[in-house]
């Protein structure tokens, strides 16, 4: 293969990140105080907040567009497709500087401690070989840099000290609170990576509610204007419209950097000392499983055929109140209240682990509608005008977030036939729900329906599992001690390349029953930290 001329103009580097999302901008961060040469490449580009769809009347029809969480809708030149119909759950992300963070809804728990060992606690998966203690300080400098808003001395996790305080609850939260109330459930107000007031330059949040598809205010902390900008005062480098083909191999085994195209489709080489992937859950697989050489004819790093194996996505239920008073929209869409009363392993249940519940919050205009006649509130006809009046701003709803536990059979390969635009194989996602997860869906909506009904809901309904809840792309390039069941070490190097680190969600051993970004920074962190206190014998 020649590369074109501008080749010339990549000069190596000391290291090289693949992605500048959630992992990849907190990685780069804490590693550029070494002052290597690091650079980034990313296939998006920079976001500009004046086009997020929050500046325009049709913000809501725009965010079933371009600003859709879904590649396969979006369909922008920065995205690649992903073949999804082995799945009943589509994988969501955003191709940005920013990555996933871009559209996230910024609810924030960290995972509990028993997440880490859940084959010591219950019998089942496999334990993390590290553990909560180890991230513990990591978690900590991640609050500080994301921002985080939030209430100490909840009761059902470690202590944990925002610095800022929480959201407010608003209607919403206090209706749901007065179930969880009258029930005797635990609940506790959402720690949420948005700005309840100034922060570090950053507006606080003005309630506005269309956190899903990008933060105008700058509220929300989507890392291109948390971590990257001091990572670029650092040194970091960042290279947008850059498509990854694959990682490179020297002749004795350890990675020399990666092909990609660039953003007029020429395909480039960009050397380097050490290669580190930030691709997501999807994308980090997809990379290395399409790395294929003589030394890997399976791909990358997966001389134990575990690349792309036990990918995990929390699968989610939701149940929605209507109730008679007025609830309104408005305020962080998923960033209300939460509990953890039915988080861990109860065996009078009939199933092993758990869930959480998230608050979430009423819907625009258009999304209420759109919910109302897909659900049956809002149908066509004489009465539609007053179905709509009593469903829109009278919503209150709860997320039943599951545990999804690791099975080799739900993976990540890549398609013989889809493509992106320059040729690179497409994903391929197979997966589906496990009994287990069933029964948890089920146990959920039930309990679901006992908060909505003791807060005062008139009507409740209920989806068991939402199709476009793919947002938790987890444990497909899982983090162990022995390389026979497992892709990376315990501080994120590849087994069998000692220059390749994996730093993304991938690492997950188990899922646990929350949001996932908080641990997946931390991992980002205590992996660039164990990097800096190894320097010297890296690759021993």
């Amino acid at each position: 293969m020649l590369y074109h001329d501008r080749a010339m103009a990549n000069d190596p580097v000391d290291v090289l990140i693949v992605g500048a999302g959630a992992s990849g901008a907190a990685f780069a961060w804490s590693l550029a105080e070494t002052r290597m040469n690091i650079l980034c490449l990313d296939q998006g580009g920079w976001m500009k907040p004046s086009d997020y769809p929050s500046n325009h009347l049709d913000y809501e029809v725009r965010g079933f567009r371009e600003f859709s969480s879904d590649p396969n809708v979006r369909k922008l030149p920065v995205d690649y497709p992903i073949n999804a119909a082995e799945s009943p759950i589509a994988p969501l992300m955003f191709n940005a500087v920013g990555g996933s963070t871009i559209l996230w809804a910024a609810h924030f728990p960290r995972l509990e401690p028993d997440d880490f060992r859940v084959r010591t606690s219950d019998g089942v998966a496999d334990d993390w070989p590290i553990d909560f203690d180890t991230l513990a300080p990591f978690f900590d400098v991640n609050d500080r840099m994301m921002g985080v808003s939030g209430l100490s001395g909840n009761p059902a996790s470690p202590p944990r000290c925002p610095p800022m305080p929480p959201l407010p609850l608003g209607k919403v939260g206090n209706v749901l609170a007065r179930g969880f109330e009258q029930l005797g459930w635990h609940w506790w107000p959402s720690d949420a990576a948005i700005a309840s007031q100034e922060y570090e330059g950053r507006a606080p949040c003005i309630n506005l509610s269309p956190c899903t598809t990008g933060c105008a205010q700058g509220a929300k902390a989507s890392t291109d204007i948390t971590y990257w900008p001091l990572a670029q005062r650092r040194g970091v480098r960042i290279r947008t419209g850059c498509r990854v083909r694959e990682v490179t191999l020297r002749p004795d085994g350890m990675a020399d950097g990666v092909l990609y195209y660039d953003a007029d489709g020429n395909l480039q080489q960009q050397k380097a000392e050490i290669v580190v992937l930030a691709c997501n859950g999807v994308g980090t697989p997809r990379l290395l499983l399409n790395s294929v050489s003589s030394q890997h004819p399976n791909g990358l790093s997966n001389r134990s055929d575990q690349v792309g194996r036990n990918l995990m996505f929390h699968p989610v239920g939701v149940t929605l109140g209507i109730f008679e008073e007025e609830l309104g929209h408005h305020g962080p869409v998923g960033c209300c209240l939460h509990s953890h009363e039915f988080y861990d392993s109860d065996p009078s249940r009939g199933f092993v682990r758990g869930y959480s519940f998230e608050a979430m919050r009423g819907l625009g205009p258009v999304m209420a509608a759109v919910m109302g006649m897909q659900r049956g509130h809002v149908g066509w006809g004489k009465r539609h005008h007053e179905r709509y009046r009593r469903l829109y701003n009278h919503v209150a709803a709860l997320l039943t977030i599951t545990e999804d536990l690791p099975d080799p059979d739900n993976r990540v390969t890549l398609d013989p036939d889809l493509k992106d635009g320059s040729g690179i194989p497409a994903p391929k996602v197979t997966y589906s729900l496990s009994e287990n997860t069933r029964k948890i869906l089920a146990h959920g909506k039930d309990r679901a329906t006992e908060v909505l009904r003791a807060a005062g809901a008139t009507e409740v309904s209920a989806q068991e599992l939402m199709p476009s809840a793919g947002w938790h792309l987890l444990g497909t390039a899982r983090m162990g001690t022995d390389p026979e069941t497992s892709v990376v070490n315990e501080w994120g190097r590849s087994h069998d390349v000692k220059n390749l680190f994996v730093i993304d969600g991938s690492v997950f051993v188990t899922a646990g029953a929350v949001n996932p970004t908080a641990t997946i920074q931390a991992v980002a962190l205590y992996i660039a930290d164990a990097i800096k206190q190894r320097i010297d014998t890296l690759f021993d």
